[in-house]
C-alpha cells in the first residue's frame, strides 16, 4: 500500500507503510527513515522507527509542515527502489522454557488470562495447534526471528518470527496486563515475540526466561560495554533451549564477565529468502555456527 502519512499536533509527522507487519513492509518503513535522515531536511530533530512504520520530530519554525510532507513523500518513490539487502547480524539467545519465576508469576495473575486453569506455554501450543508444550517450545526454537523494533522500554525488542505466515506463533495478549513480569523473561504477544530488558507491567505471554541481559545503564556486562544496549534494528535471533544447569551456567559466566553470545555477520537479502524461506534460514544458522 502507499504510506499513509499522519501529523501529530504541530511537530510530528507518523509515516505508516502498512496496515499489517511483514518483512516488506519493514524493509519499505527502514528505506524511507533511512533517505529522510541521510536526505538531512533543515528542520527535522528526530526519526524514530517501528516495526512497519516510523515517525519524524520537526521544529516548524524552521520548516513548514506542508513542505516536510512533499519531502518525506518524495523519498517514499526511492525507498520503493531500493534493493531489500542489509548487512546485519545473526545471535543465538539461551532460554530456560518453562522456568519457575515466569512460572510463579504466571500464577500469580491467571485471573486476568484466557486460560485460568492452564499455563501460558500450554495455552500457546494449544492455539496454534500443538499437541504438547515441548513440539510448541521446538517451533519457537526452531526457526530464527527478525528484530523489527527495539523500544517501548529501553533495549526491548519486537521480534517477528521468520516462516511462512501460515506458520507463524499468533498468541492474544492477557485480557488484562500484569503488574510484574521477571526481567528478561521471553514473551509473545499478536505476531510479536520479545525479550523483557527490565522488570515490570505487561501482557504478552511468558515462555521462558533468558541468562543474557540485553540492557545495561550501567554498561560494566562484558559485551554491552561499548553500548547499554544490545539490539538493533534487522537482527536475526535463533534461540536455544537450555535447561537449569545450563541456566546457572550462563548467569555465573555473565557475573564473572566471561559470557559471550555467539554472533557472526551476515548479509540478509528479503528476495532470497522468500524464494526458499526454510533454506535460507539453514544457510543463516549454518553461518551462525561456522558451517
Amino acid at each position: 500500500m502507499p504510506a499513509r502519512f499522519t501529523f501529530g499536533g504541530d511537530e510530528h509527522l507518523f509515516v505508516e507503510c502498512s496496515d499489517e507487519m511483514s518483512l516488506e513492509a519493514f524493509f519499505k518503513s527502514l528505506s524511507m527513515a533511512k533517505g529522510v535522515r541521510e536526505s538531512a531536511i533543515r528542520g527535522i530533530t528526530e526519526i524514530c522507527p517501528a516495526n512497519a512504520s516510523f515517525q519524524i520530530k520537526f521544529d516548524p519554525d524552521l520548516i513548514k509542515p506542508d513542505d516536510l510532507l512533499r519531502e518525506v513523500k518524495a523519498i517514499e518513490g526511492a525507498a520503493e527502489k531500493a534493493e531489500p539487502v542489509m548487512t546485519t547480524r545473526i545471535v543465538e539467545i539461551p532460554v530456560f522454557y518453562n522456568d519457575p519465576w515466569t512460572h510463579e508469576t504466571l500464577m500469580r495473575f491467571r485471573e486476568r488470562h484466557q486460560e485460568p486453569t492452564g499455563t501460558d506455554l500450554d495455552y500457546a501450543a494449544r492455539i496454534n495447534g500443538y499437541d504438547a508444550v515441548k513440539d510448541f517450545i521446538s517451533a519457537h526454537a526452531g526457526s530464527p526471528w527478525f528484530v523489527s523494533m527495539v523500544g517501548f522500554v529501553a533495549g526491548l525488542p519486537f521480534m517477528y518470527q521468520m516462516v511462512e505466515r501460515q506458520r507463524q506463533i499468533e498468541v492474544p495478549k492477557y485480557l488484562r496486563p500484569r503488574t510484574d513480569t521477571p526481567r528478561l523473561t521471553v514473551g509473545h504477544g499478536g505476531c510479536f515475540g520479545c525479550i523483557y530488558s527490565v522488570r515490570g507491567a505487561g501482557g504478552y505471554q511468558m515462555f521462558g526466561i533468558t541468562p543474557m541481559p540485553i540492557f545495561d545503564p550501567t554498561q560494566s556486562t562484558s559485551y554491552l560495554r561499548d553500548f547499554m544496549v544490545f539490539f538493533r534494528p534487522g537482527d536475526i535471533v535463533k534461540f536455544r533451549p537450555i535447561d537449569r544447569d545450563g541456566y546457572d551456567q550462563a548467569v555465573e559466566d555473565v557475573d564473572k564477565g566471561r559470557f559471550a553470545p555467539p554472533i557472526y555477520e551476515v548479509s540478509f537479502d528479503l528476495r532470497q529468502y522468500q524464494a526458499d524461506i526454510d533454506g535460507y534460514n539453514a544457510k543463516l544458522e549454518g553461518a551462525l555456527h561456522g558451517h
